[in-house]
């Protein structure tokens, strides 16, 4: 029971700046949404860390981003967890090119497990994910170089028509050896390829249980065939032990591609058949 990709919100924020997905927001002229910030929309100057916003599924598909910010203390449905810069080897590279999607991704993941405590196990079963935001093209040709890693409730995998609501903060949300079940994945399903993934809190009977390594980060791509293998034949044993050795269970596992690994993924997701 293969699922080829789980976090799909994550891994497709890297590669998906096609310029057909690039809907620079400059262009709104006078007729800007309530909910937009006319000093965002083109600002040169990077935004402030620790912002909150009410971002909904649909913002998360644009290169930019200029929605107002709220109160952390109020309803929002996104947290600012890390701004930087562009490395300066990037100040010449075109808005859309694939290497600064990467560098974006790149320094976005990294920054999301430190921010929440999370080991990268963890972090790979959560619900939650994070946008990557970038200057508008009118900034980018002014010379801003920063982007912008937003935090919200729900992958692709889980289906939504609205980010749930996060605490105040999310700083440390998943720290310890058991983090919170309303923020990690469940299935419910016959198999994990056809199932509804939905939080822990949800009635479920699989688990995002562990993961497992499947390589090194300098290590060249094995092949399809070669991680799967190893997926399987690892997962098994990881979920016999998180079951306490049971004898008798099923499991399932998530693996993937050269695209991911590309990107930096060298683990794969083992699920666990329990409604608990």
């Amino acid at each position: 029971m293969v699922q080829s990709v789980l976090r799909v919100c994550a891994l497709a924020g890297a590669f998906a700046l096609s310029v057909a997905a690039l809907l620079a927001l400059g262009g709104c002229g006078n007729g800007l949404p309530a909910n937009i910030d006319p000093d965002q929309v083109d600002a040169v100057t990077a935004p402030a860390d620790g912002a909150c916003r009410v971002l909904e599924p649909a913002d998360v598909h644009h290169a930019s981003n200029a929605v107002r910010t709220v109160s952390c203390s109020k309803p929002h449905t996104a947290e600012t967890y890390a701004v930087g810069e562009l490395p300066a080897d990037l100040a010449d590279a075109a808005y859309d090119s694939r290497e600064v999607a990467r560098d974006i991704y790149r320094s976005c993941t990294d920054a999301f497990a430190k921010h929440l405590g999370a080991d990268e196990s963890v972090a790979m079963r959560t619900v939650l994910s994070w946008a990557e935001f970038q200057p508008s093209e009118k900034a980018w040709k002014k010379g801003a170089r920063w982007y912008r890693c937003d935090l919200v409730g729900a992958n692709d995998a889980v289906t939504t028509t609205r980010f749930p609501d996060l605490p105040p903060t999310t700083r440390n949300l998943l720290r310890g050896s058991k983090p919170p079940d309303r923020w990690m994945i469940c299935a419910r399903g016959n198999s994990i390829g056809t199932s509804t993934k939905v939080p822990c809190t949800h009635k479920h009977n699989w688990r995002a249980a562990t993961t497992i390594k499947v390589g090194e980060p300098d290590e060249a791509y094995p092949g399809d065939r070669a991680i799967e293998v190893k997926t399987r034949e690892y997962c098994h044993s990881s979920i016999s032990a998180w079951l306490n050795y049971a004898l008798d269970f099923q499991y399932a596992y998530t693996w993937f591609h050269e695209a991911e690994w590309e990107a930096g993924i060298r683990r794969s997701v083992c699920w666990a058949r329990t409604d608990t």
